[in-house]
């Protein structure tokens, strides 16, 4: 396992971190000294001409964009279960407008990327398996997380893999789903009363104690965003090396939302696609401070309650904050809150349409339907709809 003070790595080595705020770099660390997360110090961007579609072999999975990602460079240390190259289909397909709520329903006008196929049921299988990758070429052997659930079955399930142990810190009132499949795993799930926040605290407290464990986190460590960046690569690659107009997703600590924006930028300084999606983010209303600092507290709570469905965004405190907002106002994108009962609604509407997804998902949909009828997505469009765990969990 590495420490901050470690000599700096040989070209065949993990790849060194740095802090964006103060520059300075790291072997292995979960965050700077002084305080920021961090990010790999030089990800890779291939050079030459966008390769042929056809020439990826969807049995490598995300894997086929190895030279997109700055972990796993042995191909035979990968920690993977064949994760990756997830669906993207037209959510209208022969579908007319829908009754709903007493009026006809429009169509989604849009493509959604099935992210809820992957092995444990979510896209956090992105993540893990990047995450795991990089920790076993730094030689870790225990790994901690903390999650409201898909992030820590998404570890724990990978962790098994690499034959790691594992401790998921999770909410009190964690979905006995999501908390089966982390014990299935191998992994010791630790409950934590409280806010979601007092579950992270609980988490960085076992590592500042000493305890020898290495954290494998979805918000602070940028083995994982490496991991989610490969949904822009996929989006692209479907489309012939060709981006959306927009990217609408679920939007909590930024995991996917980041991803994207990070995935889509390398594409472009690669010279394979002509421009980055606007980015849209859809929080759950009442637990929304991204949509707070953009637009003010009553835009993040419009019907002045909670959306206690979409339990897997209600971050009040995400870690990449800034980072998100920056992304949001390079792309021409925005950030915006969904009641419950939109996002209720939504859900019922996915279901029907043969998407079976758990709540959390159903924000993003919804959003996309106000965007469209603001007026901030146009009817002609192209807009993509990762939708991101599976109903199953629930």
């Amino acid at each position: 396992m590495g420490s901050p003070d470690d000599p700096e790595p040989t070209p065949s080595g993990p790849r060194e971190l740095r802090c964006p705020q103060c520059g300075e770099t790291y072997r292995d660390r979960w965050r700077c000294r002084c305080g920021a997360p961090l990010n790999f110090a030089d990800p890779p961007v291939p050079g030459g001409a966008a390769p042929d579609p056809d020439s990826f072999d969807a049995r490598d999975g995300l894997w086929a964009f190895d030279d997109l990602l700055a972990v796993g460079d042995d191909p035979s240390a990968r920690v993977t279960l064949g994760e990756g190259l997830t669906p993207l289909v037209d959510a209208d397909e022969g579908r007319e407008p829908v009754a709903g709520a007493g009026t006809a329903v429009s169509p989604w006008n849009a493509s959604f990327k099935l992210e809820y196929v992957f092995p444990t049921g979510s896209f956090k299988d992105r993540g893990a398996t990047a995450t795991l990758t990089r920790a076993r070429d730094l030689g870790v052997e225990r790994v901690v997380e903390d999650s409201s659930g898909n992030a820590g079955a998404a570890v724990a399930t990978y962790a098994a893999r690499a034959g790691m142990a594992a401790e998921i810190y999770v909410p009190a009132d964690a979905k006995e789903s999501k908390l089966r499949a982390i014990r299935r795993a191998g992994a010791d799930p630790v409950r934590v009363e409280g806010s979601r926040q007092a579950v992270t605290d609980a988490c960085v407290a076992a590592l500042d104690d000493g305890e020898s464990a290495w954290y494998a986190s979805h918000a602070w460590n940028p083995a994982f965003f490496e991991g989610t960046a490969t949904v822009a690569y996929e989006i692209a690659l479907r489309r012939g090396w060709d981006a959306p107009d927009a990217v609408v997703t679920p939007l909590g600590h930024g995991t996917l939302f980041l991803g994207a924006y990070r995935g889509f930028r390398r594409l472009k300084r690669a010279g394979w696609i002509d421009a980055v999606p606007r980015l849209y983010g859809a929080q759950a209303a009442g637990v929304a401070p991204v949509v707070e600092a953009l637009h003010g507290p009553e835009a993040a709570a419009p019907d002045g309650a909670v959306n206690e469905a979409a339990d897997g965004i209600r971050i009040t405190e995400p870690v990449r904050g800034r980072e998100i907002r920056d992304a949001i106002d390079a792309t021409g994108g925005d950030a915006l809150a969904v009641t419950e009962a939109a996002a209720t609604r939504e859900l019922d509407r996915l279901h029907a349409a043969g998407f079976y997804t758990e709540p959390t998902c159903a924000v993003a949909p919804a959003a996309l339907r106000t965007l469209r009828d603001r007026g901030e997505i146009a009817p002609d469009e192209d807009v993509v709809v990762p939708l991101t765990g599976s109903g199953l969990k629930n």
